[in-house]
């Protein structure tokens, strides 16, 4: 398969014919990958929490961004030696601009991945990838609208009129929000979004698309008071980092996923009993050469709470929840089933 930006990916899988060529190439990577070809455990970033054991069961993950707080909760679980605990020998495999998780999966280079629920469904349901989803890291998508306190985009209906800036991956998204309420794309002024938050800040938008438990930490820093809310309040309730294995690992490597779950659940947990003591010490190891401070991390950590935990417990997926998912991908045209989840994995964790 091409290597292709993520991002670049992400916005050709929503958009038509560009994002089919991507997922035949990933379809064609999963029909040809064999067992064998997991074997490759290692990478560059890559760390193993029991490497060399001989006697844990060997599990890849790949991760959907660079080191970073959204990550947290396995980086303490792995230093915790929980998934040693666990029985498994974890080998962690950062993502970055040019990691497509499910092209990861599909190559056999991870036994699973963390993505984003739209590009896997419509990996399944457009090109037939046999790919489950067994979790989901992020109940609510931490994916908003940001604006300025000063000026501050309440509800999707205060972006009539205004001039909103959105990177190309959620154009769809952000269409789905804007009809879902009602909204007329045509009375909103779509502008394209580099991620930096810059043209908020000087006035030349109303308000951007970014993640709400990082952006607004940016925000502060350059003297502004940040606003935001969730796309997921909006009418558009998907999750996130959601954790897909291919149906093959599901079959062979059942026990080892449930222990990754219960281990990584157990590391999450761990980290939320005080969201500010992890971050300082991750500084030189899993977060070194990021270009991030550990304060903009002990925001992101904080704010990341309450969208992980749920009463089911950390990663569970509720009927009602995976039925929402389902109902806003629909609303962009992505057609996926309650097939496409397997929660029994969970119900024994």
């Amino acid at each position: 398969m091409t290597d292709v930006n993520r991002r670049q990916f992400l916005s050709r899988s929503a958009t038509g014919a560009a994002g089919l060529m991507a997922f035949s190439g990933l379809s064609a990577l999963l029909a040809s990958c064999g067992s064998d070809s997991r074997s490759a455990r290692t990478g560059t970033g890559a760390a193993s929490s029991n490497a060399g054991s001989g006697k844990a069961g060997a599990v890849t993950m790949q991760a959907a961004w660079v080191n970073d707080a959204e990550f947290t909760g396995y980086f303490v679980g792995m230093d915790q030696g929980l998934y040693r605990k666990a029985g498994i020998d974890l080998t962690y495999l950062p993502g970055g601009p040019s990691v497509i998780p499910e092209s990861t999966l599909a190559a056999g280079r991870a036994d699973l991945a963390l993505t984003t629920p739209d590009t896997t469904i419509k990996a399944i349901a457009d090109e037939g990838a046999k790919f489950k989803i067994i979790g989901t890291q992020f109940q609510k998508n931490p994916l908003g609208v940001v604006s300025l306190k000063k000026n501050a985009i309440r509800t999707p209906r205060d972006l009539v009129g205004k001039k909103l800036a959105v990177p190309d991956v959620n154009r769809l998204a952000v269409l789905a929000m804007l009809k879902l309420n009602g909204i007329d794309p045509s009375q909103v002024t779509l502008v394209p979004y580099q991620y930096d938050p810059t043209p908020l800040i000087k006035g030349e938008v109303d308000a951007t698309i970014d993640f709400t438990a990082n952006v607004p930490f940016t925000i502060q820093q350059k003297g502004e008071e940040p606003f935001s809310f969730l796309l997921f309040d909006a009418g558009f309730p998907i999750f996130n980092d959601t954790v897909v294995v291919t149906e093959e690992t599901l079959k062979n490597k059942r026990a080892d996923l449930v222990s990754w779950l219960r281990a990584s659940r157990q590391g999450w947990v761990e980290n939320f009993k005080d969201p500010a003591k992890y971050p300082p010490r991750l500084r030189d190891t899993w977060f070194k050469g990021t270009g991030r401070t550990v304060e903009n991390e002990l925001f992101f950590n904080k704010a990341q709470q309450p969208l992980i935990e749920a009463p089911g417990g950390i990663y569970s997926m509720s009927e009602e929840a995976i039925e929402a998912n389902l109902k806003a991908l629909r609303a962009i045209g992505i057609k996926g089933e309650r097939a496409m989840f397997d929660t029994t994995l969970l119900a024994e964790v």
